[in-house]
């Protein structure tokens, strides 16, 4: 037999089933584009998502007729939902995190409850990137849509409730609607009568790993897939991904290293509201029972995009026809040495702890003998150093991690993961498996249909680690004084880039 993960990120989905020991036995990914109908708005065409999510499914089922396909769960991005009526008709896009529609409402919400009331019912502190504001602004500005519209369901929940499942969230994807109540595991009251709106267009709530369905019988034959599939309750794809690394238990953290960079601490229990606030950091329930997560990132492999297409863009293309990776290829040029230049990366709006959206990118140290390696490195140490930031903080909240599992295309290069180790100074294991968020969601699935009794035992069937890199005490040393350099560089350069910030994890 054999545990279906899919995951729905941002720009495309994929599909993968694994059998109980963790060997992959089929996988399968599908692209989908960015729709902005209006200049601000970015929406995803849920219909067009849907379709891709099938064939991935169908894909990967045609690939198992020796293992058949048990039990499934899905990962996702976070805030976005979509509206769906009970007979399971999709009713519109769905409003992705960075569109500005909701921006009106912030007020109102800020003028009820204060950052700390608010953060110590959700998690978080006030944001137009949550899910609240973009279904307060349909309500207000398609009411017929809002009317018809059963229920608004995140994405892992709506591919759940197409495949056949009842309308359910997890709590980690409620998490990231602004107005789940972490401590009760309810929707809060309070906040959406703030807000005008009914909990009755919401979905129902449960734990992640819980089974929430089977596959209906129409679905199952059109998709290849057996009679009888169970549903089980996923989570947000960050949570699926620090399960698929093994980072289940408090000191522990998950590396996720693909378009950003983000590291996933895991705490046993909440965390001081004031301590957590004062780094940006959210609260968030995690996938295992008890636990809970932050999140922690910066541009990662945006900035590696960014490198490629402006330094190499031919050798790309080159690359391309060739089947090389081309990333490879540039970071085998990049030295051991650290590099002279120092990287400010604020190419776009930054993450925690200070949620900078006003800045650009800085290069310091340029020579005319400056290599295009050593501004590539320059790039990955920056990423690195602005990370630590938040790290280094994690002592004063109460968190202590103590490695990094590392997983994303980023973790297929030692010469990052070594950059990694000797900067934050403590180990990072690169795992078997790079895409651990499908691995997470096919463990979630085992852990539901009880193939294991727990997420202990099905991580330490299922997950495998790789090699693990460790702190080279040298030049761990040299980045310490680069690290020094590094911490004075934005409040130097704040003026001359206008730069200003938010508050938003």
């Amino acid at each position: 037999m054999s545990l279906l993960g899919i995951d729905v990120g941002t720009t495309g989905c994929k599909s993968a089933a694994f059998r109980e020991d963790g060997t992959p036995v089929a996988t399968a990914y599908a692209e989908y584009a960015l729709q902005m109908p209006q200049p601000g708005w970015a929406v995803l065409d849920a219909a067009d998502v849907w379709s891709k999510v099938q064939a991935t499914i169908g894909e990967v089922a045609a690939q198992t007729k020796d293992d058949p396909i048990q039990a499934l769960a899905v990962s996702s991005l976070g805030e976005a939902t979509v509206p769906v009526t009970n007979d399971r008709s999709i009713l519109g896009p769905s409003i992705l995190n960075f569109d500005v529609r909701g921006e009106q409402y912030l007020p109102r919400l800020a003028e009820r409850f204060s950052p700390e009331t608010l953060y110590s019912i959700t998690g978080n502190t006030l944001g137009n990137h949550y899910g609240l504001t973009k279904l307060m602004w349909l309500q207000e500005h398609e009411p017929v849509l809002f009317d018809r519209a059963r229920c608004f369901l995140p994405w892992a929940s709506f591919v759940s409730f197409m495949l056949g499942a009842e309308p359910v969230v997890d709590y980690s994807l409620a998490n990231r609607l602004l107005c789940f109540d972490i401590e009760q595991r309810d929707w809060s009251a309070e906040i959406l009568h703030c807000a005008d709106l009914d909990a009755d267009k919401l979905p129902d709530l449960a734990a992640t790993g819980t089974v929430v369905g089977t596959v209906a019988g129409d679905v199952a034959d059109r998709l290849g897939l057996g009679r009888g599939v169970a549903i089980v309750a996923g989570c947000h794809d960050q949570c699926a991904n620090a399960v698929g690394c093994g980072a289940i238990a408090e000191g522990s953290a998950a590396a996720g290293m693909g378009t950003y960079f983000c590291i996933t601490p895991i705490s046993g229990q909440r965390r001081s509201p004031q301590k957590m606030m004062r780094w940006g950091l959210n609260t968030e329930h995690h996938a295992v029972p008890g636990t809970y997560v932050s999140f922690i990132y910066n541009q990662g492999g945006a900035l590696l995009r960014w490198f490629r297409d402006t330094f190499a863009r031919r050798e790309y293309e080159e690359a391309q026809c060739a089947g090389r990776d081309i990333y490879a290829d540039l970071i085998a040029e990049v030295s051991d040495v650290p590099s002279d230049v120092l990287v400010l990366p604020h190419f776009v709006a930054t993450g925690p702890p200070s949620f900078i959206t006003n800045s650009s990118g800085v290069f310091t140290g340029l020579r005319l003998d400056t290599s295009r390696a050593e501004i590539l490195k320059g790039i990955l140490e920056g990423v690195v150093f602005y990370l630590r930031e938040c790290v280094d903080a994690l002592p004063e909240t109460g968190i202590e991690v103590d490695a990094f599992h590392a997983a994303g295309g980023g973790s297929r290069s030692d010469t990052w993961l070594q950059i990694c180790a000797d900067i934050m100074g403590r180990p990072f294991t690169r795992m078997a498996q790079a895409e651990a968020g499908i691995l997470g969601a096919a463990i979630i699935a085992g852990v539901g249909q009880k193939t294991f009794a727990a997420y202990d035992e099905a991580v330490a069937t299922m997950v495998q680690s790789g090699h693990t890199f460790t702190p080279v005490p040298d030049r761990q040393r040299t980045y310490e004084d680069s690290y020094r350099h590094y911490r004075q560089l934005w409040p130097t350069m704040r003026g001359a880039l206008s730069g200003s910030t938010g508050n938003n994890p």
